[in-house]
């Protein structure tokens, strides 16, 4: 789906006339079906909300916005031929000219209902891959979008072309005798796919060299997962002190970022943000994107981050423990904790329950969670202690230094926790530090001699 997709009515090809290139307004009805036995946890109206959210984060001026149940889906539209009837009255009564369907359509349901409704119709699918498309900055997160598009595409040529019946005769690389046009446009998607692979891999293995050399030096690394909005880049930017895009709309930070956070007590960690999950992420994206959250699976802590104030929350961390147990996330020892973001909008009483809540679930609990506001800052203290006291566990160590070897100080300083601190009367230097083995066989490597016990 490109975006010229999304301003080209059906049909509208000009027939011979002078072309109108002025922008025509995006305007949209948003449905979403409900199929029976639909999951107890999340509610139609609010899933009917998060589909609206997806289509104004495409600039799409939703002028109406409704859930259709449905008793049964069909193959050829999903709705019945009477609902069928009634959206396509209700797109010409409102003149919209894209409908969104918040489901995953087939390729002949989407045809069949954008020839019935005479708009461009989108489902859920597609509208993820386009804010995707559009939100992607770096060259990774680029070739992964383009490939989940391409994938998603090549199902759908049925759809996208008007003359498939017909077949080409000649010669060369356009195709082989016989072949129709389907064949050779699947052909090309299927050779456009694989040179995407190959560059994509050599991004991965780019990308493989810069975490292994990161492993090499002696800081944890955290990641930020959580559900789409949850307040991962406002919390990001909160710890690290960086200006990372927080805005208040699905899907603002795709590309991973990663970032120094000063723990307590001095020592530095690598914080990384991630893109966030929504319910029923496309496959193909999961897939596409599956290189880019190998950063939760190597990082030594990961942080949850949920909208505590949303009435969604069971919901949108149920999908987001989901995908994590696709990725083989918070298994092998690392350790996953649970971030309850946006308690300013809770009332007072709320607030000081989850404190409780969070409190016993530290002491006591094998899930610890962390009650806080990215946004006031109300809770971060006690989160940074907590990643403190979890990637800092080693015992302390003596080192003594004498009064020339500040530059042996300074490096225990910037790679490890300088716990106790003692001055000599000789100007050296007395210290208990956390370090750990790297961190350990470096130091005695580059300072021989300097500690006293270990």
């Amino acid at each position: 789906m490109s975006s010229s997709d999304l301003t080209d009515g059906p049909g509208n090809n000009g027939g011979g006339r002078s072309v109108d290139w002025t922008p025509v307004p995006q305007t949209a009805l948003v449905i979403h079906p409900v199929r029976p036995g639909a999951g107890p946890l999340r509610t139609p109206e609010a899933r009917l909300e998060e589909a609206v959210g997806l289509a104004e984060a495409l600039d799409l001026e939703v002028r109406e916005a409704r859930v259709a149940p449905l008793r049964a889906a069909t193959p050829s539209t999903l709705f019945g031929k009477g609902k069928v009837a009634e959206l396509g009255e209700r797109c010409e009564a409102l003149e919209v000219n894209v409908a969104v369907v918040d489901d995953a359509l087939t390729p002949v349901q989407q045809r069949n209902l954008e020839k019935a409704w005479q708009v461009k119709v989108l489902d859920r699918t597609g509208m993820i891959l386009e804010i995707f498309a559009r939100r992607a900055r770096t060259r990774e997160g680029r070739l992964q979008v383009e490939l989940a598009r391409l994938a998603y595409e090549r199902s759908r040529l049925v759809r996208t072309w008007t003359h498939l019946e017909r077949q080409r005769g000649g010669f060369g690389v356009m195709g082989g005798p016989g072949e129709t046009q389907i064949e050779t446009d699947r052909r090309l998607l299927a050779d456009k796919i694989g040179r995407l692979k190959k560059e994509l891999d050599e991004v991965r293995r780019t990308r493989t060299l810069q975490r292994d050399a990161r492993k090499r030096a002696p800081f944890p690394t955290i990641a930020l997962v959580g559900y789409t909005n949850a307040g991962k880049s406002t919390l990001f930017n909160r710890l690290t002190q960086a200006q990372v895009e927080a805005r208040d709309m699905l899907f603002a930070t795709l590309d991973p970022t990663l970032r120094t956070v000063a723990l307590p007590g001095g020592r530095p960690a690598i914080l990384s943000d991630t893109v966030g999950f929504i319910s029923d992420l496309p496959h193909e994206l999961v897939d596409a994107f599956r290189a880019t959250l190998e950063e939760v699976q190597e990082a030594d802590v990961v942080l949850h981050v949920r909208d505590i104030s949303s009435e969604e929350t069971e919901a949108q961390a149920e999908d987001v423990r989901k995908v994590l147990k696709q990725l083989d996330a918070g298994q092998d020892g690392q350790t996953l904790i649970e971030v309850w973001n946006k308690i300013d909008r809770l009332p007072q009483d709320d607030r000081d329950s989850l404190f409780a809540k969070s409190r016993r679930s530290l002491e006591f609990g094998d899930h610890p969670a962390v009650a806080l506001s990215a946004v006031t800052g109300e809770g971060c203290d006690a989160l940074l202690e907590l990643l403190a006291h979890l990637v800092d566990d080693e015992a302390p160590i003596a080192a003594d230094l004498g009064p020339g070897d500040g530059e042996a100080l300074a490096w225990l300083y910037r790679n490890g926790r300088v716990t106790s601190r003692e001055d000599r009367p000789d100007g050296g230097l007395h210290l208990e530090v956390k370090l750990d083995a790297q961190a350990l066989g470096r130091f005695e490597r580059l300072y021989p001699g300097a500690l006293t016990a270990h």
